[in-house]
């Protein structure tokens, strides 16, 4: 569906179809979903022609189990490239391998380490 090219009254009368069909998958009454989200069967009547609040269709969508289609309905804007490494922070660039010798290792190879007197 294209909706650049439906006016905005076609658009939210769609997105009302689709509640409307929601709520039938789930054998639900109009009667019955106006008043769990509290409105008269006729503000649900509106909302499902496009009108209404949005308020209303959050209700009617939690009402539904269906919160999740909000995600799908507008999606959170994910950070740009540039913040990105900002929130990354400084990594490593490069490793070392270094080798530490061992105070017996040292001993076997004549290197006597001065004594600690603690």
């Amino acid at each position: 569906m294209n909706f650049y090219t439906m006016t905005n009254a076609s658009v939210a009368a769609e997105l009302g179809n689709r509640l409307e069909a929601l709520r039938l998958a789930q054998n639900m009454t109009q009667q019955a979903l106006a008043d769990e989200i509290g409105i008269t069967p006729k503000s649900y009547r509106q909302l499902v022609a496009g009108g209404g609040k949005l308020e209303n269709m959050v209700a009617a969508l939690r009402a539904l189990n269906a919160l999740e289609q909000l995600e799908n309905f507008l999606p959170a804007t994910p950070p740009s490239p540039l913040e990105q490494l900002k929130l990354r922070g400084k990594q490593r660039q490069r490793a070392r391998h270094t080798t530490y010798k061992t105070a017996t290792a040292n001993t076997a190879e004549g290197v006597e380490e001065p004594g600690l007197d603690w």
